[in-house]
């Protein structure tokens, strides 16, 4: 399917004034609402400018009676566009859950300051823990991209996070594939030395493990990309120049199946040490900015994308942060992040859609979801899906980040959540769903039975009462008629 928008429109696009943003809004709903994902679908729709596309959506605390939501959105958007492109609200209830295979889905939002995952792709081990404990593991690159390093489970599936939230909406299918031709695209860096390097990691992955990439295209001027903070903590941005990476994708329509990103991300100069100095305390700055871009091009165009920043300059490049935290040991390494995006779109699944939402063969889609697992009070459109399409959910304590939501609030089905200290409590909570036992057969002490007695006294008993009466009144006339 081509692209929205045609030859004139891409002209209007590289002269556009596309902006995307992080918005804050605060929805008077309960979590404790029955069809909460609807409700806050249509709150969001009211809120925002006509001409305004949203892209991604969590929220970041929750009162009895209110909730803070973040809402990261694409401004300036021309009409063609805006009426072209499928809201990530649309949802697609499944009707029944496909059983043959168990597949799982691993999300640990970008930005939000998860203690395992949060840093530099340091939830790999998480990932192939739990890819033990099912047919597939669905995870996105948040989890693995570790800068040069992506050590995905074999059994993996790599999926953008906004494909990875349209998947449990139930508005798209994943189709596993061979290989994918990825068209990279770059900052045409005014330091040489950073876009060599960057070429050089893609011909490193074309000689080593057969990476497809036709070609890389240097973008001058390149898009912008700030990074920010929220309210509450949450890495955010915002960028610009987002017609010209359009321009570049309609140009090249037909000759790629992903797209991988690499650009420079303004920061305050203090942050790059301050980052390592904080030994894990500082939110990772970069990644809230990066998950708004690749949203955008994923859910425009319909293909997975990565991103991965680039060093602003040799000085940056050259610091030497000392022996760092463990988790972000990976960025401390490496000059140009790219590998693990590389190794993550190689084989990363085609995305389908479809309006039936209904796919055959192969394809994953949310009748196949078997089990969702998220850091405890992450509450986004993953976990909304999930508690409306009925998919058993895992929140794990250990992984404690900036959310402040209480998750056991939602309309959850009876045993369809599970909330769990660590992911090893989680990794035996798959198994027991997989096998079809209650995980709480398992533990001791077992709660009773429960039982309730039910008396009916209704008007039915009544006349129950008065018709056996009558019947017995009759049967007592004709015995005595045949006595007498």
């Amino acid at each position: 399917m081509r692209p929205w928008w045609n030859g004139h429109l891409q002209r209007a696009m590289e002269e556009s004034k596309l902006l995307l943003r992080e918005s804050e809004i605060e929805l008077g709903i309960s979590l404790e609402r029955p069809f909460l994902l609807e409700e806050v679908r249509s709150e969001i729709g009211r809120r925002l400018d006509p001409s305004s596309i949203p892209l991604r959506f969590a929220v970041t605390q929750s009162t009895p009676n209110s909730l803070r939501c973040s809402v990261s959105v694409m401004e300036g958007v021309p009409r063609e566009l805006g009426t072209s492109v499928e809201t990530i609200f649309r949802f697609s209830k499944r009707q029944f859950e496909r059983t043959g295979r168990f597949n799982v889905v691993l999300n640990i939002p970008t930005g939000i300051g998860a203690e395992i995952g949060g840093h530099a792709g340091d939830a790999g081990s998480v990932a192939h823990l739990l890819s033990q404990t099912c047919d597939t593991l669905i995870l996105h690159p948040n989890v693995v991209n570790a800068s040069d390093i992506n050590e995905m489970p074999s059994n993996s599936l790599y999926v953008e996070g906004s494909v990875l939230s349209r998947l449990l909406m139930g508005t798209i299918g994943l189709a596993t594939t061979r290989q994918n031709r990825v068209l990279v695209v770059i900052d045409d860096h005014d330091d040489e030395l950073f876009a060599n390097a960057a070429v050089n990691a893609v011909s490193a992955a074309r000689s080593s493990y057969g990476f497809s990439c036709q070609k890389v295209v240097k973008l001058r001027p390149p898009i912008k990309m700030w990074t920010e903070y929220t309210s509450v903590g949450v890495a955010a941005g915002k960028t610009t120049g987002l017609g010209r990476l359009f321009a570049v994708l309609e140009e090249h329509w037909g000759k790629y199946d992903a797209v991988a990103l690499s650009s420079v991300i303004r920061v305050p100069h203090s942050f790059h040490q301050g980052y390592f100095d904080a030994m894990g305390e500082m939110v990772n700055p970069w990644g809230g900015v990066e998950a708004m871009v690749t949203h955008a091009v994923s859910s425009i165009y319909n293909v997975q994308s990565a991103h991965s920043p680039m060093f602003e300059s040799q000085e940056i490049a050259n610091l030497d942060p000392g022996v760092v935290d463990v988790r972000m040991a990976a960025e401390a390494v490496s000059v140009t992040f790219l590998p693990s995006v590389l190794k993550g779109l190689h084989r990363s699944p085609r995305i389908l859609a479809s309006e039936s939402g209904n796919w055959g063969g192969d394809v994953i889609s949310a009748v196949d979801v078997s089990c969702l697992v998220i850091p405890d009070g992450c509450l986004g459109l993953p976990t909304l899906a999930a508690v409306e399409q009925g998919i058993p959910t895992i929140a794990v304590r250990e992984n404690r980040n900036l959310m402040k939501n209480d998750l056991s609030k939602l309309a959850w089905r009876d045993g369809q959540f599970f909330r769990v200290n660590n992911y090893w409590e989680a990794a035996g909570v798959l198994c027991a769903v997989r096998a079809g036992i209650s995980p709480e057969s398992v533990r001791r002490p077992m709660g009773p039975t429960q039982t309730e007695n039910q008396t009916f006294r209704g008007r039915d008993d009544k006349d129950r009462s008065s018709g056996e009466s009558e019947r017995s009144a009759t049967l007592s006339d004709k015995q005595l008629s045949r006595t007498a």
